[in-house]
């Protein structure tokens, strides 16, 4: 089994193209290569999979197993991948996901792809599409208490669930602690990913992530584009963001329509499995 490790801003997968899905146990396959000391080593494996509604079709399993909706951070590299490979013969196509068919763009600087641009669709607003407990509408700035601590929270649907959590100085969070307290709260059904976010000013943010199936990651690009999405909503930020993050930024955009996300999509190394 031939391998590529490519990461988007140190979220880190393993690209399998090539594979039969139904000749493994995708959910111990993942758990197996994404161990980190004796495995690859990731936050998922990435399927590069036919598709009978788009150009092509993308699956990903979380290291833990689980299986998301879509990834960020992942069809940037898979996009980059399936272009620098041939294996798409064109720099804007469509690709399938659980969460529906996104749009990818390659951005190039001279003949080099310097980043992908993603229309990421349209988030969903409405506590049932989260989906999260309580009465129909919008989840915006509203109060969650865990273990007797109030947290004011955002919530909505990037593809995958997405809850914000707003504080004067991110790097200070015990993401570790605080984020699966949240993910698994009673008033969400099927758990929540959960974005620390620090507005810089109306142009900038820093986020750090809590992920659902991956634990605490160094990026998530659904993540960056629920917090923007978030800090619009509660008029914190305009609707052209930088979002930083430990190893660079995501460039998101929102005009109440689709989400646009802008990103880097890097090589690590490539391998056989024996």
């Amino acid at each position: 089994m031939k391998f590529t490790k490519m990461h988007g801003l140190g979220n880190d997968f393993i690209i399998l193209n090539n594979i039969n899905p139904s000749d493994y146990d995708l959910n111990a396959l993942a758990i197996k290569l994404c161990d980190r000391r004796t495995g690859i080593g990731a936050d998922g494996i990435v399927l590069v999979l036919p598709s009978g509604k788009a150009d092509i079709q993308m699956r990903i399993i979380n290291s833990d197993g689980s299986e998301p909706d879509m990834c960020g951070n992942a069809i940037r590299c898979f996009s980059r991948f399936v272009v620098e490979k041939g294996i798409i013969n064109k720099s804007a196509f469509t690709i399938e996901t659980f969460a529906g068919i996104l749009k990818p763009e390659m951005v190039y600087d001279g003949n080099s792809i310097s980043a992908v641009k993603v229309n990421m669709g349209t988030p969903g607003l409405n506590r049932q599409n989260i989906p999260m407990l309580g009465n129909e509408g919008p989840v915006i700035n509203e109060k969650l208490e865990i273990d007797g601590c109030p947290y004011y929270i955002t919530s909505l649907l990037m593809n995958i669930p997405h809850t914000m959590v707003y504080t004067d100085n991110v790097a200070e969070v015990a993401v570790e602690k605080i984020g699966p307290k949240i993910e698994k709260a009673s008033v969400f059904p099927k758990g929540t990913n959960v974005n620390f976010v620090e507005v810089i000013n109306p142009g900038e943010i820093k986020v750090r992530t809590w992920e659902r199936g991956a634990g605490a990651t160094l990026a998530c690009g659904t993540g960056c584009c629920a917090s923007v999405v978030s800090s619009i909503l509660n008029k914190k930020t305009n609707n052209k963001v930088r979002v930083h993050l430990t190893l660079g930024f995501l460039d998101i955009e929102w005009d109440g329509s689709d989400v646009l996300m802008t990103g880097p999509a890097a090589y690590s190394f490539s391998g056989e499995c024996l």
